[in-house]
């Protein structure tokens, strides 16, 4: 039987879960757009970086399709989740921190901000049953590794 803790324990995290994973898909696409008002060219840096990156990521996890926790327990996670499998890496993580990378490429502070909000998202994934803390930080570690190679050792390489 839960009792009130064990609701507004499992609330709080269900809520930031929700609300880290909507801030970046607000703020990605806010900076994808001033970048466009202002004629910037590194506006295909920060299309190419962040989604290139996704997709080599996804395709590896696909083939890795390692077992969520619940999977593993049998244990109901408390993030609700359709689907078994693709667990590592985390892709909410990587998508977050590689994004952090790209915010943090064009507005340094703002980028700092969202890679604190990519611990506590990476933190609350774990918490709420759907990664094991092995997929988080090789999401977090994965996604700040492409940013950087991304924006400060390819874009330049080529000239972009």
């Amino acid at each position: 039987m839960k009792n009130a803790t064990d609701s507004t324990y499992e609330k709080t995290i269900i809520l930031t879960d929700l609300i880290l994973t909507r801030t970046v898909y607000i703020i990605y696409p806010v900076l994808l757009i001033y970048l466009a008002i202002k004629k910037e060219p590194a506006l295909i840096e920060a299309l190419l970086v962040p989604g290139i990156s996704f997709i080599l990521l996804s395709i590896f996890r696909y083939l890795v399709n390692a077992p969520r926790p619940y999977e593993v327990s049998g244990k109901d996670p408390i993030i609700k989740r359709k689907g078994k499998g693709k667990s590592f890496p985390s892709r909410h993580t990587f998508s977050i921190f590689v994004i952090a990378v790209t915010v943090f490429y064009f507005w340094p502070v703002w980028g700092i901000i969202t890679g604190v909000a990519g611990a506590v998202l990476a933190t609350v994934r774990v918490l709420g049953g759907v990664h094991y803390v092995r997929d988080v930080v090789a999401g977090a570690a994965i996604g700040i590794g492409c940013g950087l190679i991304g924006f400060y050792l390819i874009c330049p390489a080529i000239g972009i």
